[in-house]
């Protein structure tokens, strides 16, 4: 116990020297992400990109239907796919929250499958795009590891790389590694799912009909609806209307879209449709929201 409490403590203090700015930032090393929040975030709706993330200090917790996910310093998130959510952070200037983000990439899960002898595809059920896990010992080590190398140009570009698939070798081995494994598949419902989700976030602004979604995943309209809401949670058009609503209060916070344009760009024929679904969604007008996104950037992790 004493050990764990003191990889804790020394991931807390690395992290907080590495992620010194507030906001979302890329480091040296390629697909690896730091975060700094210093103001608590209130329930707001989200969408978690396919990442592992590792809290070295404060909490946040995701709401995927009735279930909440917390994670923090004890338990890391992992996200395999893209999944909307609602998310809140427990955070202040005395006690931000320092986050240590991880691309998923299906690539090098594959490979690593492979040179671990390991058959990509899972058993058992289908499981859902995002889990908890708690933190292990092994992982910790590595995560201080790659902290080190961040602080450290030639160390970043040296060791980086290999450390993150250190890190990604212990996820592979913990509880979270089931998703990651089906990610990895070619073959299996979840990998299917995955690639419809990935053709959903380059083509939301398309017609894309739950028959055209289902051809695609090489499924009948009744397999795939099922396995779609398996993995994210959600129905295949309630997905779509998600994303497509995200995208546009994005155009309009960082872009300057209006309303009709930001509707229009992401696939709505029908502005009052929009400004109908939008504040449903996050409990304000269109014009409201664009102007608090502006007042105060949401971190996405």
């Amino acid at each position: 116990m004493e050990d764990q409490n003191d990889t804790r403590k020394r991931l807390a203090r690395l992290l907080n020297e590495v992620a010194s700015e507030e906001g979302m930032h890329p480091t040296a090393v390629e697909g690896v992400q730091v975060v700094r929040r210093s103001e608590p975030l209130p329930r707001a709706p989200m969408v978690y990109h396919p990442r592992i993330i590792i809290v070295g200090q404060g909490q946040k917790r995701a709401y995927i239907g009735d279930e909440v996910y917390t994670y923090n310093e004890y338990n890391y998130l992992v996200s395999s796919v893209p999944m909307p959510a609602e998310c809140e952070a427990d955070a202040s200037p005395e006690v931000p929250v320092l986050i240590l983000a991880i691309d998923v990439e299906p690539t090098m899960l594959g490979e690593m499958l492979l040179e671990m002898d390991e058959s990509p595809t899972p058993d058992g059920p289908t499981p859902l795009g995002l889990s908890i896990t708690p933190m292990s010992e092994e992982l910790g080590g590595a995560v201080i590891r790659l902290l080190e190398c961040l602080k450290r140009p030639l160390d970043s570009r040296m060791l980086g790389r290999q450390t993150v698939r250190e890190i990604v070798y212990r996820v592979l081995c913990g509880e979270s590694g089931g998703a990651l494994r089906a990610l990895a598949s070619r073959d299996d419902h979840f990998s299917r799912i995955a690639r419809v989700l990935n053709h959903i976030h380059l083509a939301y602004a398309q017609p894309l009909s739950l028959e055209s979604m289902a051809r695609r995943a090489g499924m009948s309209v009744s397999a795939f609806h099922h396995n779609f809401k398996l993995v994210t949670a959600s129905s295949p058009l309630q997905y779509l209307k998600r994303i497509r609503l995200d995208h546009a209060r994005r155009l309009m916070a960082h872009d300057g879209h209006n309303a009709s344009m930001a509707a229009r760009a992401v696939g709505y024929e029908s502005p009052s449709q929009f400004s109908r679904e939008f504040k449903r969604l996050f409990g304000a007008t269109p014009v409201e929201q664009a102007e608090q996104v502006r007042a105060r950037l949401v971190v996405t992790t």
